[in-house]
């Protein structure tokens, strides 16, 4: 198996390989979860730094825009502008 990463020692790589395939399916997902969250915590936060005038309404319309794209965004949340 190739590194999948060039700047981790394949040992350490392989052990971590290893550590995540005998997660059971349940912590993985948290793992995705909290990440997730960690993501759309810092996009707020870019997006508020950016616009610091912006009402809440307008940072989740903002945080829709990235996550969705402009035209979807709109449809779902124009009133939110």
């Amino acid at each position: 198996m190739s590194n999948l990463y060039c700047d981790t020692d394949p040992k350490i790589e392989k052990l971590q390989i290893e550590i995540i395939r005998s997660m059971p399916a349940w912590k993985k997902i948290s793992i995705v979860d909290s990440l997730n969250q960690t993501l759309k915590t810092l996009m707020i936060s870019g997006i508020k730094e950016r616009n610091p005038s912006a009402s809440p309404q307008q940072v989740q319309y903002n945080l829709a825009e990235l996550l969705l794209g402009e035209e979807l965004a709109r449809k779902v949340y124009d009133h939110a502008r």
